[in-house]
């Protein structure tokens, strides 16, 4: 079962957000604080580009920090349950492209683990979304930007 509002995640997935945010609360923070000192003690703040840019840089950082703070609100640990009759987050699936020989092995992940170079993509995905729910044998059409290609499905994990 998909939840709408979660966000799906290994613990590998979970942890890494977890110590991203407890860097950037407490390191980045901090030398961007210093940069501001810095920039703040040159004087004149409107033609200061120290300054401006430790503005923009603390700007980036305070969204991220929201970003994270909301996806670890929202976090949905991926568990396998053993069945793996259907696709669901957290599958290793074989396909092969029809018109292919060549299989091609993808784990569906949470957007924030996506990486699809190492055949790690996102429930949200159109390739992903597409073979959720899907079976052993069964051909899946998938929308993409370049047309429609198919995928039969050969193993799930």
């Amino acid at each position: 079962m998909i939840i709408e509002d979660a966000v799906y995640m290994t613990a590998e997935g979970l942890e890494q957000l977890k110590n991203e945010l407890e860097h950037l609360k407490t390191v980045r923070r901090e030398e961007i604080s210093q940069k501001l000192q810095v920039a703040i003690s040159q004087g004149d703040l409107k033609e200061n580009a120290d300054y401006h840019a430790a503005k923009e840089e603390q700007g980036f950082v305070e969204s991220r920090i929201r970003v994270l703070e909301d996806s670890l609100r929202r976090a949905k640990l991926i568990e396998r349950n053993g069945n793996s009759d259907v696709v669901s987050v957290g599958s290793t699936v074989t396909v092969t492209e029809e018109g292919s020989d060549e299989p091609e092995t993808y784990s569906i992940v949470g957007p924030h683990e996506a990486n699809p170079a190492n055949g790690r993509i996102s429930n949200e995905s159109p390739i992903g979304s597409a073979l959720l729910g899907a079976k052993r044998g069964q051909v899946v059409s998938i929308q993409i930007p370049a047309g429609e290609i198919r995928f039969r499905i050969s193993e799930i994990a």
